[in-house]
């Protein structure tokens, strides 16, 4: 299906999709330009988006797949593609693979996961299957027990791995551990999630020639959002002109941002999907231009990823870049944030990673060759940055921060994706 220019989509939903409809009520009959259209509001979106009584598809589901998305928190989503709109989305996809590094005769092996409708496994091998250069794909899976993994890897010279990056990780600490590694793989293609430093040197342990990419920017509910950009920052990305226009607005007043360096909040309009309609959605995502008239953007995160403890926020990244700068030695190579509630308070666990060869002792305490205080300069630097978490704790009305340490197996996923969960809330909300 070709492009479709935006009055056009617009009529279209505005006829067909009951929600649109609603959301578009109060517009002129002809809308010309996509700021004059409102942010999707993701609530009403998705509780119109549902298997029964649908207000938001704008027809049957005749000749469709449907993937399930939205796994990590709240209530499972529905997201559905026509046939032809499905090949559309794995052919652009796929033709971005070969900008990220895809080589003719590449052979691949997709880790990505597979079932309960979940999408990324069947997208990243279609989108192979559709790319325009030859390769070759094998299709473990990543619920394939590591060691088989790792033997079929071996037997096919596989150059290519692709999977979420703890996926990707959780394969690297099992080949640490067992003193081996694959030095034929040459790409590293991570999605799903975000790639951090402290992350890179247990990857080359394990992939001592590998280099580590971006497999895209794409999501089964909001679709193509970015082609990768090769280059030493894996965030950057480029836009997927002419199939989809990614806006990054300002957070407090809406307003689209077009200069370099402006962040935001990341909306997408997809100009080929008419039977589930996706105009000026937010993705959830935060990221700043690198270069507007090449379409270039980097990836800055969630919008709203972090953990409030007591009245004290805390963000990710924050943690994440606090952690790296006391880290010097890299030997931290995953991190979660745990909030719990005890004695009627509520404290943060920093749960952290050591590789394969790391010397935590097991027991959580890391009390061999320095990681106890390693895990004092990491809460001594937190407070120093987050100096209202010193007062509330010295207060009585949290608990001081915590760390454990854990091998990187023992960091919690999600259950369905295998990504891994940055955030836990353990507290209970009953």
């Amino acid at each position: 299906m070709p492009v479709q220019p935006l009055p056009e989509l617009i009529r279209f939903v505005r006829d067909h999709s009951p929600f649109y409809r609603d959301l578009y009520a109060g517009l002129p009959h002809r809308v010309e330009e996509l700021a004059d259209l409102p942010v999707v509001p993701h609530d009403a979106f998705w509780r119109a988006n549902t298997p029964r009584d649908n207000r938001l598809l704008t027809g049957p589901l005749d000749d469709s797949v449907v993937f399930k998305s939205g796994g990590t928190t709240g209530a499972p989503k529905f997201s559905v593609y026509t046939r032809e709109e499905w090949r559309e989305f794995t052919t652009a996809f796929g033709s971005g693979l070969v900008e990220a590094g895809l080589r003719p005769g590449h052979r691949v092996a997709d880790l990505f996961y597979a079932g309960e409708l979940y999408a990324s496994f069947t997208f990243i091998l279609d989108a192979l299957h559709r790319a325009p250069v030859a390769n070759v794909r094998l299709p473990i899976g990543g619920a394939a027990p590591l060691a088989s993994t790792v033997q079929t890897l071996d037997e096919f010279a596989v150059e290519v791995v692709a999977g979420t990056t703890t996926t990707l990780c959780a394969l690297a600490d099992h080949l640490v551990r067992e003193g081996r590694q694959l030095s034929g793989v040459e790409i590293l293609f991570f999605g799903g999630e975000g790639l951090y430093e402290d992350q890179r040197p247990l990857l080359r342990k394990a992939f001592p020639r590998a280099q580590a990419r971006s497999i895209g920017y794409a999501a089964v509910d909001s679709g193509l959002l970015g082609r990768a950009v090769p280059g030493a920052d894996p965030r950057v990305h480029r836009v997927f002109t002419p199939h989809t226009v990614v806006e990054i607005l300002d957070e407090h007043t809406g307003e689209p941002l077009v200069r370099n360096g402006a962040a935001g909040r990341v909306v997408v309009t997809d100009l080929r999907r008419r039977l589930m309609p996706i105009i000026r959605y937010p993705v959830g995502d935060r990221a700043e231009w690198t270069d507007v008239a090449a379409g270039r953007f980097r990836i800055l995160g969630r919008a709203e990823e972090g953990v409030r403890i007591g009245v004290v926020s805390l963000f990710t990244q924050d943690v994440h870049d606090l952690v790296r700068a006391v880290d010097v030695a890299g030997r931290v190579s995953g991190m979660q944030l745990v909030a719990r509630r005890w004695d009627g308070r509520d404290g943060l666990v920093l749960r952290l990673a050591v590789d394969g060869d790391g010397d935590s002792d097991g027991n959580g305490n890391g009390s061999r060759d320095g990681l106890a205080d390693l895990a004092d300069a990491l809460a001594k630097e937190i407070l120093a940055a987050r100096p209202t978490y010193a007062a509330e704790a010295a207060g009585g009305r949290i608990h001081p921060i915590a760390v454990e340490w854990v091998r990187h197996g023992d960091l919690v996923v999600n259950s369905r994706t295998g990504k891994l969960i940055r955030v836990l809330d353990e507290r209970p909300h009953s």
